[in-house]
């Protein structure tokens, strides 16, 4: 599998890119692919203060917060940006509600027909960009930001 990494002026700062490349780094880098979150007790007090999770999601300060909460606590050499796969869907248009103890639930359901009927809404990835532009304010320059999307199969799924 290809991972593509981009390069920047101090790229070669950041450990895991430079893994990413191929290089050998002692000690390597680490981060968890579950990194932010629900183990945290400062994310539990965050996410009861904002109430549901669109409304951490869709707060760019709390967002960046739970973003750079697990860098404060442990080593890693990745920060994971605080979203969902779902914002696209709902950018493009879709209503998203997480329901409790069921998940997401993207509305309405879209079959061949309905994805024409789709009307855009750029506006709702705002927030999220505003939530990077923090976070990468925050970021030391040897932290690689990663971000995470859903494959287009699961995305299509949830849809």
């Amino acid at each position: 599998r290809r991972v593509a990494v981009t390069s920047s002026p101090n790229a070669s700062d950041k450990p895991l890119l430079a893994v990413l490349r191929g290089e050998r780094r002692d000690p390597p880098p680490i981060w968890m692919m579950r990194q932010a979150g629900r183990y945290l007790p400062e994310y539990r007090a965050l996410r009861a203060e904002k109430g549901g999770f669109l409304d951490l999601v869709y707060d760019p300060a709390a967002a960046a917060e739970v973003t750079l909460q697990p860098l404060r606590r442990f080593p890693m050499d990745g920060a994971i940006l605080f979203s969902d796969i779902l914002i696209t869907p709902y950018a493009l248009g879709q209503d998203l509600a997480f329901a409790a103890g069921e998940g997401p639930r993207l509305s309405p359901p879209l079959g061949n027909a309905a994805l024409e009927s789709l009307q855009p809404h750029p506006e709702r990835l705002e927030p999220i960009y505003e939530t990077v532009r923090r976070v990468k304010a925050e970021l030391s320059p040897q932290t690689t930001f990663l971000g995470f999307a859903g494959s287009p199969w699961t995305v299509a799924t949830y849809m």
